[in-house]
């Protein structure tokens, strides 16, 4: 969880500069297959995303999905609505859910290309979350804690071995996050800070996922784009810039997570900041995970709500309206920015009977694209997803 225009002077080195990176941008917008899917054929090349990692254990629950009063299935929902990519996470081995396992990405995955969308597959290397705050190793890979070379290898072969068997059902990803919110330092003990990352060894484990990514291979010849993820814009630019000096270099965009409850920048700053990134390192980035209350109320369940009034930035109450103009404004700030893309967390993490190890419901019902006050009815905000791709 949690174009650049030609200069005044010509110069045809400046036209062949831009022309490349126009011709990246469309080559991203290109399905594994070759073509690009149904929900993208015609429009922007821009990403406009949404998280549906949660969406099979609610819907186990009896979870329904709501627009115009009907019950829709949100992967059909979210393409038809401007959505071109899915992000979905997953575990190594979690021995404590059923759910973001392969066999269970693996089912969301064959749900998204039926319904036309690219996926963005979402390695956490861990048998449970992954974020700033923890990278906890897997729980099969703990003898090797201490050897940075067979956790390269490890961290390979997972990779190559998970993206074949999806190869084999056609369902290579359109790109692949090499790590979750890798802040800290990845594949360490539990309960430790991981800080600062010892990057000798965090670059081994990064540029054997990153090869296994580029090693895999659709039919047509094609491989999946590979995404380093960091998150808030503040912490983006002191990463990359290290992880680049340690030789982790092939990479193709920069993924960002922007909450302001735990970001220090408001939407000025973290536009500054992310232009910086965009410069310096020459790479596209999306916002890979943003979300906005629209309202401060919980569904009468017993999981407290993650986001509460000291996650609302200042000018976007916790409304409808106020999610709304949040996410067009993210939409602004990523465009200005350089950025390709806006992928929206958990918007389907509706509150049902299923528990957590928290409590029992949803911790972001009022944080998703869906108002638990009317059926879950689809919100106003999700028209970010057209306002990203210039869809009318």
């Amino acid at each position: 969880m949690r174009g650049e225009p030609l200069p005044a002077h010509f110069s045809w080195g400046a036209m062949m500069k831009n022309v490349s990176y126009t011709l990246l941008l469309l080559s991203m917008a290109t399905s594994a297959s070759g073509a690009p899917p149904a929900a993208v054929t015609g429009q922007s090349s821009n990403y406009a995303g949404v998280d549906l990692s949660y969406v099979n254990e609610v819907e186990s629950c009896g979870a329904e999905f709501r627009a115009g009063g009907k019950v829709r299935d949100p992967y059909e929902l979210f393409a038809q609505g401007g959505a071109n990519l899915v992000r979905l996470r997953l575990w190594n081995n979690p021995d404590w859910t059923n759910f973001s396992t392969e066999a269970d990405v693996t089912r969301s995955m064959e749900r998204a290309k039926k319904a036309g969308m690219n996926v963005l597959l979402d390695f956490h290397y861990s048998d449970d979350w992954a974020d700033p705050q923890k990278q906890t190793i897997p729980a099969s890979w703990k003898a090797d804690i201490d050897d940075p070379d067979k956790l390269a290898v490890r961290v390979y072969e997972y990779t190559r071995d998970v993206l074949a068997r999806l190869n084999s059902k056609g369902l290579l990803p359109h790109m692949v996050q090499v790590g979750n919110e890798t802040n800290t330092q990845m594949l360490r003990p539990a309960d430790t800070k991981g800080d600062p990352i010892d990057w000798a060894r965090n670059a081994k484990i990064l540029n054997a996922g990153i090869r296994a990514v580029r090693e895999a291979r659709a039919a047509d010849g094609s491989s999946p784009k590979v995404m380093l993820h960091v998150a808030q814009p503040e912490n983006v630019e002191p990463w990359f810039a290290a992880a680049v000096a340690a030789g982790v270099r092939d990479f193709d965009l920069i993924g960002i997570s922007y909450y302001p409850k735990w970001s220090s920048s408001n939407l000025t700053q973290a536009e500054a900041a992310i232009a910086r990134v965009r410069k310096r390192f020459d790479r596209p980035f999306v916002i890979v995970e943003v979300s906005y209350p629209f309202t401060l109320r919980d569904a009468g369940d017993k999981a407290p709500n993650l986001l509460g009034e000291d996650s609302l930035h200042r000018g976007y109450p916790a409304t409808m309206r106020g999610q709304q103009r949040f996410m067009n404004d993210i939409v602004g700030m990523t465009l200005r920015a350089g950025g390709v893309g806006v992928v929206y967390w958990e918007p389907a993490w509706v509150s049902t009977r299923c528990p957590t190890r928290w409590g029992t419901g949803s911790h972001w019902e009022n944080a998703t694209l869906f108002d638990f006050r009317s059926g879950n009815e689809l919100t106003p905000a999700a028209d970010f997803l057209k306002t990203i791709r210039g869809i009318q």
